[in-house]
């Protein structure tokens, strides 16, 4: 960090009552606080700080309520947490606040912004699986402008484009299809470097088999909900008191229990082994191990183990409520949007996307040659780190006020 940096841990608490926390780091006189977000991964000290503090901005790291675990991550109550951060920044007296959304914070930070620029009473007031969470109700305060920093469409549209759709048994993590094994020779696989080669007609199939996948598993989270909600009714009827105590333990029981859902392989996208598919200067290698067929039957995958509410709003492709780029066209204030030229996960359509989509008459699409952290293989291994955020305090300096004295 840049000498004489001030680090003030924050404790929030959002309006719903659930607490997060953050990072504000400032070295004094800025008057532009940046916001750095994801869902679950922990941005308090995301290696954007120390750039951004020596060009004169504030920056407050976010952890939200699911920091480190999104099994039961709902991104409607995150906006809630959003807001806390955004609500502390201007109580800090930042003239402005910008949010920078990372990966998974991009399409976050996209949704954020959404809702809070759609006048009150148009608002969501569900989840994703049907519950009521009124964001009608929030004090959403908008930002003052849009950074998106290599972010997905949607963790669920990044979790469709990778669910396994061979799997046969979703209690079997060995059960698998032949005819949809993306890792199969005989359906264009080719042992990496070599450079698979999938067939359209076998995409098709693919992508169908991976929507029918993820239906099934929708529909076995809408029934886990749907069960709950029966018997939270039962509880609030006037009798409930009255009933046996053993009744009333079995109704309560099945009100509160929560029967997870385990995915197996989600790390299956055919553009990891075909790199015709949105092409860019990725290599073949998976996000979490380099053997991409082995990222996709071990753990980590992008998703393992969730409920149900946290499926249908998170990592469902098909049912959550967030799209960066229908979300962007909701986003008026000044955009940045910023690509990895060789990004494994997100590829080139998705940023791009964003800038196509926004409202804002003040837009800006960068390419950065980097991964998706940012590293190189030649030359300086974190340059695309170094010229992220050279773009960013590049993209900031005329439109949003630095420290007097900045870099």
């Amino acid at each position: 960090l840049p000498e004489g940096t001030r680090q003030t841990k924050v404790r929030l608490q959002a309006e719903d009552g659930a607490h997060s926390s953050a990072i504000l780091y400032g070295r004094g006189g800025e008057r532009t606080g940046v916001g750095v977000n994801h869902p679950r991964a922990d941005f308090s000290s995301h290696y954007l700080t120390p750039f951004l503090l020596a060009a004169g901005y504030a920056v407050l790291g976010g952890q939200t309520r699911y920091l480190g675990n999104d099994v039961n991550c709902e991104h409607e109550c995150l906006c809630a947490d959003l807001a806390a951060q955004v609500r502390y920044l201007r109580a800090e007296g930042f003239e402005n606040v910008v949010l920078c959304g990372n990966s998974g914070g991009g399409p976050l930070s996209t949704f954020y912004m959404a809702q809070a620029n759609t006048p009150v009473g148009q608002r969501l007031t569900h989840t994703a699986a049907g519950n009521p969470y009124e964001l009608n109700e929030l004090d959403l305060q908008q930002a003052d402008g849009l950074i998106n920093l290599a972010g997905a469409l949607s963790e669920g549209a990044l979790g469709l484009a990778n669910l396994d759709p061979s799997v046969i048994d979703e209690g079997d993590p060995l059960s698998c299809d032949p005819a949809l094994d993306m890792f199969d020779p005989a359906n264009g696989y080719r042992k990496p470097p070599e450079v698979s080669h999938y067939s359209a007609e076998f995409l098709e199939r693919y992508r169908a088999a991976q929507v029918a996948r993820c239906r099934r598993i929708g529909a076995k989270a809408f029934q886990e909900v749907a069960r709950k909600r029966k018997y939270k009714a039962k509880m609030a009827e006037p009798g409930f008191a009255d009933l046996p105590l053993d009744e009333q333990n079995f109704i309560t029981r099945q009100a509160a229990a929560c029967n997870t859902l385990t995915i197996y392989r989600t790390m299956a996208d055919p553009a990891l082994t075909d790199l015709s598919i949105h092409p860019n200067q990725r290599s073949i290698i998976g996000l979490m191990q380099p053997d991409p067929q082995v990222a996709n039957w071990s753990i980590p995958g992008f998703v393992q183990m969730m409920t149900a509410e946290g499926w249908l709003s998170t990592w469902s492709g098909l049912s959550t409520q967030v799209d960066m780029h229908k979300d962007a066209a909701r986003v008026t204030q000044p955009v940045l949007s910023i690509t990895f030229s060789a990004d494994v996960t997100i590829l080139p359509f998705v940023g791009k996307g964003l800038y196509d989509n926004a409202a804002s008459a003040d837009r800006t699409y960068v390419e950065v040659e980097g991964d998706h952290f940012g590293f190189r293989d030649q030359g300086e291994r974190e340059g695309g780190i170094v010229d992220a955020a050279a773009a960013i305090a590049a993209w900031l300096k005329p439109r949003f006020p630095a420290a007097e004295g900045a870099a």
